[in-house]
């Protein structure tokens, strides 16, 4: 084998050009310039400061689970070497442990050594606090000469009002105002993000992302039927609510609707729910703005345009539109399971009947997109003209081609008698039972309902008067018409095995 060849060797040979060969790049600007693993960062640090005003791009993407995605590309200044830099307007929400730094210019041309986040906030108490055992001065008006006067004290508490040391006689509740000579350097107006950053360029274009708490989003839904109850219009809302303690101006703006999994920090409680605030649904709806995709096993939300989202505000943006959409309505009796496993005799009387809104959400009835979970609000016109609520339910993430069922509340003049005429004990969880129910209808129209019976078990219908429909294993039901002003009555006789 050639010397050369000797693996041992190469890498000898290796080193001490990189040796040789290291120096001659940094002088020449070369790439190894651009690299931090190579700079030399000793020396002091230089303070540098960036601040909102050096924002070139913001972008928020908001969950439904009480906490977002803060992304901020800010030209910085720095020098060259060792930087001490105060990143500051994030958010006073933010989790300083996700927070994510790159250079844009250079990848290899920054490097992160620690980051400290600042959250020790300026206020009389926090000011107070850090001079307990200094010396500041207490200044009032001596009415006699007209002028102020100074006196130099000593704080000795600041708990539970302020205690001085004056003269060497202890006082507190003392007139006057309190004069600092200089701010402590630890106490900031606000949260900042300082890090110990090397640097081998001067102007640095940065990318800066973070999660932040008490930042969320809810969809809306403000739904209106028509006379018939068989058509209406549906308009979405998104009601999006920022805590942060920071505003993001003219930030691009997304939002992710599904279940995404996010663990709760130790030392506090996590519940991913906001406060439920009533939107504006009487606002003049526009343009749908947010197109809609999916992402991973969830969806997004793209904002068409960017949005300004202040601090402590609550901001309202259509999300959809949809005009003439078809409806059904069900009346639902539903019985119980444990029913057919006891005799009972009169089991229910004057039972409510409920009333629901079925939506199918598909293209051809002029939905068919994914529907984030939120509240249904539905109103109908009266004989004047004027809109009335009359019922509202809260809906889960609705994929498109899905059903969406709306529980309006129990009807009124639809109501039901149900009674166990017969009931026999066959054996261990096994019965054989005869029942009766009566519908009453006392409306001026025609009705239909469905009798839904969950059983909890294996059943075989023995005999009926009316036909009944398998839904499932353990459920079977009756669709009957009720004639107006009239009465419906259902037989049958069920043999029930639940175990």
């Amino acid at each position: 084998m050639h010397p050369a060849q000797s693996p041992r060797l190469r890498s000898a040979l290796f080193v001490a050009l990189a040796g040789v060969l290291a120096p001659t790049l940094l002088a020449c600007g070369g790439k190894g310039a651009n690299n931090p693993a190579t700079a030399n960062f000793s020396g002091p640090a230089q303070q540098r400061r960036s601040d909102a005003a050096q924002r070139e791009e913001v972008s928020i993407t908001v969950y439904n689970s009480n906490f977002g995605l803060v992304r901020e590309i800010r030209n910085v200044d720095l020098a060259q070497g060792m930087n001490a830099l105060e990143f500051a307007d994030v958010a006073a929400q933010i989790q300083p442990e996700t927070v994510h730094v790159k250079s844009l210019v250079d990848e290899q041309s920054l490097r992160i050594f620690e980051q400290n986040y600042r959250y020790d906030l300026l206020s009389p108490w926090t000011l107070l606090s850090k001079y307990v055992g200094k010396k500041v001065k207490v200044v009032r008006w001596n009415e006699k000469t007209n002028k102020d006067e100074e006196l130099e004290a000593e704080v000795l508490s600041n708990q539970d009002g302020v205690v001085l040391k004056i003269g060497g006689e202890i006082t507190y509740g003392m007139p006057g105002r309190l004069v600092f000579p200089e701010l402590p350097a630890n106490l900031v107006s606000k949260p900042t993000l300082v890090w110990m950053l090397g640097s081998t360029l001067q102007k640095q274009r940065l990318e800066v992302s973070y999660l932040t708490r008490d930042i969320t989003w809810k969809s809306d839904y403000v739904l209106v039927v028509d006379d018939g109850d068989a058509k209406g219009d549906l308009q979405g809302w998104v009601t999006l609510n920022n805590r942060t303690g920071s505003s993001y101006e003219n930030a691009k703006l997304k939002l992710v609707a599904g279940d995404v999994r996010k663990l709760a920090p130790p030392d506090q409680d996590y519940d991913g729910i906001a406060d439920d605030e009533a939107p504006m649904a009487q606002a003049p709806p526009p343009p749908p703005e947010f197109k809609e995709e999916g992402f991973f096993e969830y969806h997004l939300y793209t904002l068409s345009q960017p949005t300004s989202v202040k601090d402590n505000e609550q901001k309202q943006i259509s999300l959809l539109e949809a005009k003439g959409i078809t409806l059904k309505k069900q009346l639902i009796f539903r019985g119980t399971d444990y029913w057919y496993r006891n005799s009972y005799g009169q089991v229910a009387s004057n039972q409510k009947v409920g009333v629901f809104l079925d939506i199918e959400n598909k293209e051809q009835n002029k939905l068919g997109i994914a529907l984030p979970k939120g509240i249904v609000r539905v109103y109908k016109a009266d004989k004047s003209g004027a809109k009335q609520f009359i019922g509202e339910d809260s809906i889960d993430h609705t994929p498109r081609d899905e059903k969406v069922r709306i529980k309006m509340g129990e009807a009124f003049d639809v109501v039901g008698d149900r009674k166990q005429t017969d009931w026999k004990h066959l054996g261990a969880c096994t019965s054989e039972s005869a029942w009766e129910i009566s519908l009453r209808n006392h409306k001026d129209t025609d009705e239909q309902v469905l009798v839904v019976e969950p059983t909890g078990g294996d059943w075989e219908i023995l005999a009926s008067n009316a036909t009944a429909t398998k839904e499932d294993a353990h459920t079977f039901t009756f669709d009957v018409k009720v004639p107006k002003r009239g009465e419906t009555k259902i037989t049958y006789r069920v043999r029930i095995r639940w175990c």
